[in-house]
């Protein structure tokens, strides 16, 4: 299927039987006060991890993982049985190497690489016998994304580069060693290609008008039609990959039910068969085996995960370790041979920890946690909580409380409301999902409740909440958000006269909703990188989005129409900038290619015009999102600042946290309390 593993874990952790024991959570004492709990620095918290997202090499020799050099992410390899005798193999000096993934030839590290954010991501090799390292996409401007890889032909990869058409991706095959790059397919309109593991072009996609998709089937040189997905299944239904032979496609798909299963068809006679499926969430992860292509676990996630075993040869392991200790697990890296997996372990109040398991002797040995500063620390628990919306629908949440006030872990401050954060996730079809979450870490340790909500449009618990949320951008989206703060309200969780909202992406955009269209609702408002105008948002959308903007149109708002026009501009903040009544920070990097930097100029523009006070933080360097940690670290302690002067909340002084940073303030430093000198 062109991958080792199908692991989705972003970040991961715990312990497992043999080798090093995990340290107890049940061990830490839970301060008795806020004055008895120490105040987590920004910099345990925020900075690079100490070690992160190790990977073995298919023949299982050495082992590669994140780690600094230079205060900067690269990636380091050692020999497995040697992890001392680590070197760093990458050199990167600006933003650091934030993914990587071996490639088959046992010698080559594969990860991408833009240019301040700007989201033009070059493939890069890295030979870690020769320590050199080749740029395999030498284009200025463009974009590469990787294809396939596989064990069937190491020496080289599948590529897609946005070079001939900045809208369309054709696809590549390119050696590691030499760098020549051959064309393979030119791409006609596709929005998603699928290779198999001979690196034969099978199939491709493109949008409908009515955001729905066709799937294409390649037979020769000629393209023909082989199912149509209506627009109510496009964010639940996709091509996996195939079995060993070619002749099994396995899809998860939503046709005909409300969430997504696992189908596999017979190219040949076309009979399909349901692997698996949950009726209450989509199947969102899947264990595949690194050579037969055999689907032998998912995982679906509602609230927490849940892992379905298909394939009985390894529930003796997966039985094992699920034994170790509370939390998620998932393995994220596999031999060829299978003989060796690395295993993550989350938790909701301590560091990912990382486990070389050898399935001969089913020995699980300890490797290293990600962040070994946050041991033993007072940490707070993630609370999953179930709220209704004012229709019926369910919102998947997460509460997070100061350590302090949740003694019993219930979920209940002990002593009534608190101030709260309402933070809402990007996307938005994406999710928050429960585990380790710094944001949350920090603020509750603050002194603020934390409530993420999975609103109308978040991804996981099958269509018809996707769906739900079509066209309800600062409508029904937004009243799952004030519901989810009412819920807090009559639960004595939160004081409703403090309670901020805050977030990146969409959720920067909720923000400046929450401030704009209910303007009494929030104490004050905290956007990343958020849009505040609907029209100019579709309107200057990266070229590379273009094939996919019949899906925006139908879930968003049409811009080519007047019905459309109108629409976006009654869901834009923008146009009710003038209603903002409540303190607003606003963070935007300048290279942004998703949400233009002049998202974030025209409402500060707005609000200067009818004298509402703002304050604006822009980072030249950085796109959508801040990546550098200095610049998250800044970020962060300006928003800390800020929070305290309008919730209450304790905070550590900015202190020095600006310097290395590349931070502009070109509006409101008044309002950001403690700032050094400019």
């Amino acid at each position: 299927m062109n991958t080792r593993s199908h692991a989705s874990i972003a970040v991961l952790a715990l312990a497992l039987m043999t080798g090093c024991q995990a340290t107890s959570r049940s061990s830490v004492p839970i301060p008795k006060d806020q004055a008895a709990t120490p105040l987590i620095s920004r910099s345990v918290l925020f900075s690079n991890p100490e070690r992160a997202a190790p990977q073995i090499s298919p023949d299982g020799a050495h082992l590669a993982w994140l780690a600094d050099k230079d205060g900067v992410l690269n990636v380091w390899v050692a020999p497995v049985g040697d992890l001392a005798a680590a070197k760093p193999v990458t050199n990167d000096t600006t933003r650091g190497v934030r993914t990587f993934q071996w490639a088959y030839d046992n010698k080559t590290i594969l990860y991408p690489q833009d240019k301040g954010g700007d989201e033009n991501w070059h493939i890069n090799a890295t030979d870690v016998t020769a320590m050199t390292t080749r740029d395999l996409t030498p284009i200025d401007g463009i974009q590469g994304r990787i294809l396939a890889v596989s064990h069937r032909i190491p020496a080289d990869i599948l590529v897609q580069i946005n070079d001939r058409d900045k809208s369309l991706h054709d696809v590549h095959r390119i050696n590691l060693a030499s760098g020549e790059r051959k064309l393979v397919l030119k791409n006609e309109g596709f929005v998603s290609i699928v290779a198999d593991d001979d690196y034969n072009i099978r199939f491709g996609s493109k949008m409908t008008p009515a955001g729905g998709i066709d799937f294409y089937q390649l037979n020769g040189n000629d393209w023909s039609l082989f199912t149509s997905i209506p627009a109510d299944d496009a964010l639940t239904t996709d091509a996996m990959g195939f079995d060993k032979t070619g002749q099994t496609l396995y899809m998860v798909d939503s046709r005909g039910r409300n969430t997504s299963a696992v189908v596999a068809t017979d190219l040949k006679s076309g009979t399909q068969t349901v692997i698996a499926s949950s009726s209450k969430a989509d199947v969102s992860d899947a264990m595949v085996h690194p050579t037969e292509n055999t689907i032998q676990a998912v995982t679906t996630n509602y609230d927490r995960e849940e892992r379905q075993i298909l394939d009985a040869s390894i529930k003796p392991d997966m039985d094992l370790l699920a034994k170790v200790n509370p939390g998620d697990f998932q393995i994220t890296s596999r031999t060829l041979d299978d003989k060796h997996w690395i295993v993550t372990y989350v938790v909701d109040d301590g560091p990912v920890r990382y486990y070389h398991y050898d399935r001969a002797n089913r020995n699980a040995k300890f490797l290293f946690t990600n962040r070994p500063k946050l041991e033993n620390l007072p940490l707070a628990a993630m609370h999953p909580v179930v709220i209704k919306a004012r229709d019926g629908l369910n919102l998947v949440s997460y509460l997070t409380l100061p350590v302090w006030t949740d003694h019993d872990r219930n979920g209940r401050p002990d002593r009534g409301p608190v101030p709260m954060v309402l933070l809402v996730h990007g996307g938005p079809w994406a999710r928050d999902t429960w585990g380790y979450n710094g944001m949350h870490q920090w603020l509750s340790n603050r002194g603020y409740a934390v409530l993420s909500v999975n609103f109308r449009s978040s991804t996981g618990m099958g269509k018809q909440f996707i769906n739900a949320g079509n066209k309800e951008w600062a409508a029904a989206m937004h009243n799952d958000l004030l519901d989810a703060v009412d819920w807090a309200v009559r639960k004595n969780i939160a004081d409703r006269n403090k309670v901020a909202i805050m977030g990146g992406s969409y959720g920067g955009y909720a923000t400046l909703v929450g401030l704009s269209y209910t303007p009494d609702r929030f104490a004050c408002g905290v956007d990343i990188v958020g849009p505040s105008n609907l029209m100019t948002l579709l309107q200057s959308i990266p070229e590379y989005w273009k094939p996919m903007m019949d899906m925006f149109t139908s879930r968003v708002g049409d811009p080519r129409t007047e019905e459309g026009k109108l629409l976006l501009r009654e869901r834009s903040p923008l146009t009710f900038a003038n209603r903002i009544r409540r303190p607003l920070l606003i963070g935007q990097g300048a290279n942004d290619p998703r949400v233009k930097q002049a998202e974030s100029d025209q409402i500060v523009k707005a609000m200067k015009e009818q004298k509402i006070p703002v304050a604006y933080v822009l980072y030249p360097d950085e796109g959508h999102g801040f990546h550098r940690p200095q610049n998250r670290t800044s970020f962060n302690a300006v928003t800390e600042a800020f929070l305290a002067k309008h919730l209450g909340g304790r905070f550590e002084p900015i202190g020095d946290d600006l310097k290395g940073s590349s931070i502009q303030i070109p509006e409101g430093r008044d309002q950001i309390p403690g700032l050094p000198p400019a």
